[in-house]
């Protein structure tokens, strides 16, 4: 029997779990982990099976909802990366997902929503491979006006912000949000002025970057459509 004046231990939390797809092809789910790693949540990542038919419809955009990444914490179950970044983002305010500024949160939240819903030529055209390098890829007139469009925010965020990251010294919710097209424009070597350039560079420098980066290269799942050469 515990004694009168001792305290019993806290039941420690069990971490949390980000569910996700793959880390070679999906960009939602390389976005629900640095969102996670921002945070500074205790998490684990648990990847779908290489044959569920869900996640393949995901990374193949054949899915009216992107269900994965997938956030559970404790009873909470969070999907969606820009409801996965309001639901840390009010968890964890320290962390500082945001910028402090309230005009810069406000535009670090509209380009974060812009890269969310737009851009799907880009996505269509340049989908996500890390393993892969095309050099010389042709981009098509409708991904071109992603790019630029893209290439445009990073330039006024700069144009504001010292850097290197989009608001400042310190990776927010808008650098996870645009971290895959870095992986994209590395992959199918898109051409950008320096100060693009300087930003890619800084992204897949990011620590947790690198980690995703490390683990894509070991995974050993292929998806033939999303390898091909064209």
């Amino acid at each position: 029997m515990t004694p009168q004046h001792e305290t019993a231990p806290k039941r420690q939390k069990p971490p949390a779990r980000l569910a996700i797809s793959s880390h070679n092809y999906s960009s939602w789910c390389l976005r629900g982990f640095l969102l996670a790693r921002l945070s500074g949540i205790d998490f684990i990542v648990e990847p779908a099976a290489a044959d569920d038919p869900q996640a393949r419809a995901e990374l193949l955009m054949r899915t009216s909802s992107i269900l994965l990444p997938c956030l559970i914490d404790g009873d909470v179950t969070v999907w969606d990366t820009i409801a996965i970044a309001e639901y840390l983002n009010e968890t964890y305010p320290k962390a500082a997902m945001l910028p402090a500024d309230p005009i810069s949160r406000a535009r670090c939240r509209s380009i974060s929503g812009e890269m969310h819903s737009g851009f799907a030529a880009l996505r269509a055209s340049l989908p996500m491979n890390i393993r892969a390098h095309r050099p010389g890829f042709t981009v098509w007139s409708g991904a071109q006006a992603d790019i630029d469009r893209i290439t445009t925010i990073w330039r006024d965020c700069f144009a504001a912000s010292p850097g290197p990251y989009l608001f400042g010294p310190t990776p927010c919710i808008a650098d996870a949000m645009f971290a895959p097209v870095a992986s994209r424009f590395q992959t199918y070597d898109v051409p950008l002025d320096p100060t693009c350039t300087t930003y890619i560079k800084t992204i897949l420098a990011w620590p947790d970057m690198a980690e995703w980066i490390a683990e894509a290269e070991n995974e050993p799942d292929t998806i033939t459509e999303l390898d091909l050469e064209f």
